[in-house]
């Protein structure tokens, strides 16, 4: 059997290379060139690659390959009981893994029937905003490097510290976080995280409105991402686009809206839209939802409620380990938890956040055991890079650049 299923994938790229080399030959003539987009070029964010066609600097076609990590995290989860699974989405949007965690532990307590406390619902929220914040910061001052203005970049990577600082504070890790636990959180929020958290909110609009005035209005910027990359509201949802570059087409669905999780419909915020789908109308969607999550942060921080910051669960809720050292109940919920004794239900779930990039679905299927049938991710990014050929056909190669720098494809989404 491992020889069949061998020759099969050689098959698979035999097969890919051959329609590859026909595509190409199609499209040659003694004006072209071919030319090779990645897979580690720095311009194109990470691990893909793109094979073009170019008429001098103009691009007649492009040949996308999906990526090359290869982690098969969805198999990897099929063989882990649920509390483990989460430091695996860690690694998708790395960029805001606090919701990719946050987005997996509502999956899992919808799947068994577990009500969060209001108190870690609020933190949560806080939490997810901040990571929304870094993504969209390192996406729109990226663009910026991209059309030649470094200094942005500079600015705003100073306070994307300041949020890690908080996450230190919050679970101990800055970049994969592993944040939350099914049920609620870890630990509540201590008072130099409540501090760090009232600190950001004081400094980071100043810094942000200067990221703004260095970019918004500046002729250059303006000259190189108006009308590039553009794509139309109805061709992006018949791709499936979500999230900030579904906006910019005009189209306002975000899911904490449409389909309010974790506390959200108590909170008072915008949906910011577009209209052409360019890549300027995807750079300021992404600013202005920086100042609606600052927004939503500020509202969760001052009414924070009291109570306990996670569920009366204790067959999913890891006690804390002084109770398991003195408690011999405590003892026991530790083992059943850590050894799989516990079974979940049978059942099927679908559930889903506002991710950094757009829709962040979790699809759940248990067959009563200790690990997931089946969990398979909807990773938006994995979506916009399917337009992306389309997106920069018959445009300079520069523009492919900063076309991809807006959308803001992370590679980690791609080999889920």
């Amino acid at each position: 059997m491992a020889t069949e299923k061998k020759t099969i994938e050689l098959d698979g790229l035999e097969q890919f290379r051959e329609n590859l080399d026909l595509k190409l030959q199609d499209k040659h003539n003694e004006n072209l060139t071919t030319l090779n987009l990645g897979p580690t070029h720095p311009a194109t964010h990470g691990i893909f690659q793109n094979i073009l066609q170019m008429d001098g600097e103009k691009i007649v076609d492009a040949v996308p390959t999906i990526g090359y990590i290869h982690r098969a995290f969805e198999k990897i989860a099929e063989r882990r009981a649920f509390y483990q699974i989460t430091p695996l989405t860690d690694r998708m949007n790395y960029c805001s893994a606090p919701i990719n965690n946050m987005g997996y532990l509502m999956s899992v307590e919808k799947l068994l029937g577990i009500t969060v406390p209001k108190r870690a619902q609020y933190i949560r929220v806080i939490m997810m905003e901040l990571a929304r914040i870094s993504d969209h910061l390192i996406c729109n001052s990226i663009l910026g490097v991209d059309s030649g203005a470094f200094t942005g970049f500079l600015y705003v990577m100073q306070e994307r510290e300041h949020i890690y600082d908080i996450y230190e504070e919050v679970c101990g890790a800055r970049l994969t976080t592993n944040m939350g636990r099914i049920g609620g959180m870890e630990r509540d929020l201590s008072p130099k995280a409540l501090h760090l958290i009232g600190e950001f909110l004081n400094r980071f609009p100043k810094v942000w409105a200067e990221f703004e005035k260095m970019l918004t209005r500046n002729r250059i910027f303006i000259d190189r991402t108006t009308d590039v990359g553009a794509i139309s509201a109805e061709r992006a949802l018949s791709y499936g686009f979500t999230g900030p570059n579904l906006r910019a087409t005009g189209v306002d669905y975000d899911v904490r809206v449409m389909n309010p999780y974790s506390s959200y419909e108590d909170f008072d915020f915008e949906i910011p839209v577009g209209s052409k789908g360019d890549t300027y109308d995807r750079y300021l969607v992404r600013n202005e939802e920086v100042w609606q999550s600052l927004k939503i942060i500020e509202q969760a921080y001052k009414n924070l409620p009291e109570g306990s910051f996670h569920a009366d669960a204790p067959h999913y809720y890891l006690p804390p380990k002084q109770e398991v050292y003195r408690n011999m109940e405590a003892l026991i919920y530790h083992f059943k938890i850590v050894m799989g004794e516990i079974d979940a239900p049978v059942s099927e779930v679908y559930h889903s956040v506002e991710g950094g990039n757009g829709e962040l679905g979790f699809y759940l299927i248990s067959d009563g055991g200790r690990t997931p049938y089946r969990l398979h991710f909807r990773r938006p990014c994995f979506i916009y890079y399917q337009a992306y050929t389309e997106m920069i056909k018959g445009g300079q190669l520069a523009d492919a650049i900063l076309t991809l720098s807006s959308l803001n494809v992370i590679a980690g989404e791609l080999d889920a």
